[in-house]
């Protein structure tokens, strides 16, 4: 007769069993899923796509454009084989693509749909502006198509020739503003303890911590920036539509009663305020579009080519190592230290990145791409001494302010030869803070109690279930004011400024490109082009040179990996979406708030962060 096993041992084997089947389980499906990406990669590659006469380019940015996809190559491959999963499209595919179908002869028009754009900064929206206004140039009509059209949506759709909006769609403007969720009042009634160490009258980053309200200081200094960046989009909008900037802002400020008088009827009303063009419906506007160019195949409606699959044609690999080539790098996220994936900037992996740029002999120039609002002030100082060392080994470094490079991202941008900004990007903000919140009263509250022995007076101070030290706050408040000094220090040495002038402009006040440019903190306003070109002059290189994007460095399995998907995209439907109210929910914001609070834990970190946005 066999011995009956334990509990304890029929509970393990039950659970090594389970474990063991659910490993077979998933082997099983990802091995099923390769199988299926190399199938249908091995039957598409009997399907070339050919570009025919009389094609539209149909620039369609999915979800946010950044400057550089966030997360790793294989999330990117992913996210390729799934419009309906992106959530980033990449501000260069879009330049890039509009740039090359302006002398293509088989491309006759652009067709700009902004349907499935969630988000856009200003500088990203220019930059695509003047590589439309080049297409335009080049003789061919541009055609936009809306629906529901919001400001940054419709900024984009602004720069067709024609917009064409749904009989039941809108355009809705109603300008930018900078609000936040301000904790002081919730934070006491919890008896937490918010300790902040600031430098800088307007550096009002951590203000919802210690106030109810936005200081005067920070609603003077954000509206002047806001102000700014609004008057631009009105005189882009005025450019392209031929509408008195005035006569658009006063539309928008009298909009509840012009919509009263158009019955309610939104599209109505953004045609009759020369908004749009035309009413129609979808349907109607591709038979439209293939009655001006050619029919489509299938559902396409007119022939057509997205972004994408329009750059992919081109056949457009890495260029091959060869002489005289100026190298992009970007940089875009908060600065944190360490080595960190695309959509943060680490301290460690971006100087890694300028190191190998700075013994490649081929690398006559850099231009570094900044989209950042700051974060960690010495990760900062760590990226800025290394552009410094890129400089001191010959190169020559040249800095593209995107949408934001604020705090830190200013930081790093100042041991450049050049610094260029679009003159919507928010910059500036030159100041430092460091939080550290204390719990004792809560944990109180909950008979929790703290108490212990240490070999001197700091020893075990530095608790969050501890109050502040009077000597720690001393020690903070001083290493805060320390980095304020040298931010100032460094500013005014590699603009050529006094402390004293750099101290009128700083205070943590956050400027536009073009505020920035008049008050010596930039060079010149313009475009990454732009500044590419600058580059390529100071190192004297002429019109004779390559550009190259330092990205992912890919394993050979990641190359396979990639491949593969990429060449199984048009066969499969992997469709995974992230619902995008959760992103921009109150909670996310609050959460976004609050890990600032929490910073490295139990020890106060300087930042140099602007916390800056328009909405």
């Amino acid at each position: 007769m066999a011995k009956e096993r334990s509990f304890v041992s029929r509970f393990f084997h039950g659970l090594w069993r389970f474990i063991d089947g659910t490993r077979k389980v998933v082997l099983n499906l990802v091995f099923l899923l390769i199988l299926a990406l190399v199938i249908s990669a091995i039957v598409g590659s009997e399907d070339r796509l050919v570009l025919e006469p009389d094609t539209a380019l149909v620039l369609r940015p999915y979800g946010d454009i950044v400057e550089q996809y966030s997360g790793t190559p294989l999330d990117y491959a992913l996210m390729q084989a799934t419009a309906a999963g992106r959530q980033e499209t990449r501000l260069r595919d879009l330049v890039d693509a509009v740039r090359r179908a302006a002398n293509d002869p088989r491309i006759v028009r652009l067709v700009i749909d902004p349907s499935f754009m969630r988000g856009a900064g200003m500088a990203s929206l220019l930059e695509i502006g003047a590589a439309v206004e080049a297409f335009r140039a080049s003789g061919k009509p541009v055609v936009a198509l809306g629906g529901n059209l919001g400001q940054s949506q419709y900024l984009l759709a602004s720069m067709a020739d024609e917009i064409w909006l749904n009989p039941l769609g809108m355009v809705w403007l109603d300008g930018f503003a900078a609000y936040r969720q301000y904790y002081h009042e919730g934070l006491e009634k919890l008896e937490v303890e918010i300790n902040l160490f600031r430098a800088g009258k307007f550096k009002s980053a951590m203000e919802p911590f210690i106030r109810d309200d936005m200081s005067p200081e920070a609603k003077e200094a954000n509206l002047h920036w806001i102000s700014d960046i609004w008057y631009q989009y009105l005189d882009a909008v005025s450019r392209h539509r031929a509408i008195p900037a005035e006569a658009l802002a006063e539309s928008i400020d009298r909009f509840a009663d012009r919509l009263e008088a158009a019955d309610g009827d939104f599209a109505q009303l953004a045609l009759e305020a020369g908004l749009v063009d035309q009413l129609m419906s979808r349907p109607e506007a591709h038979l439209e579009l293939a009655r001006r160019g050619a029919p489509g195949e299938g559902s396409e409606g007119f022939r057509q080519v997205d972004q994408d699959a329009y750059l992919a044609l081109q056949g457009l690999a890495p260029l091959p190592p060869g002489k005289n080539l100026v190298a992009v790098v970007v940089a875009e996220g908060e600065i944190v230290p360490g080595r960190q994936p695309q959509g943060v900037v680490g301290a460690v992996t971006l100087a890694e990145k300028l190191r190998k740029l700075g013994e490649n002999r081929d690398v006559h120039a850099v231009v570094i791409r900044i989209n950042s609002p700051g974060g960690d002030a010495f990760a900062s100082e760590v990226i800025r001494r290394e552009i410094q060392a890129l400089r001191d080994s010959g190169k020559r470094v040249v800095v593209s302010m995107g949408n934001v490079a604020a705090s830190g991202g200013y930081w790093i941008a100042m041991s450049a030869d050049e610094v260029w900004a679009s003159p919507s990007s928010i910059t500036g903000s030159i100041g430092v803070y460091g939080v550290l919140p204390t719990f004792q009263k809560p944990l109180e509250k909950l008979g929790i109690h703290t108490d212990g022995v240490g070999t001197t007076e700091l020893a075990g101070k530095m608790r969050l279930d501890l109050p502040l030290d009077p000597a720690l706050r001393r020690i903070f408040q001083q290493a805060v004011e320390r980095t304020y000094d040298n931010f100032i220090g460094l500013v005014a040495g590699a603009r050529g400024m006094t402390a004293g002038e750099v101290a009128e402009v700083a205070q943590g006040r956050v400027w536009s490109g073009g505020q920035a440019q008049k008050n010596g903190l930039v060079d010149s306003t313009g475009t990454l082009q732009q500044s590419i070109d600058s580059a390529a002059r100071l190192a004297g290189l002429g019109a004779d040179y390559k550009v190259v994007y330092d990205e992912w460095d890919l394993s050979p399995i990641e190359q396979v990996l990639i491949e593969m998907v990429g060449s199984a995209a048009v066969h499969l439907e992997l469709g995974f979406t992230v619902d995008p109210l959760l992103r921009n929910s109150l909670f996310a914001r609050i959460l976004d708030d609050l890990k600032f609070l929490a910073g490295d834990g139990d020890s106060l970190t300087v930042v140099a962060h602007c916390l800056c946005e328009s909405q």
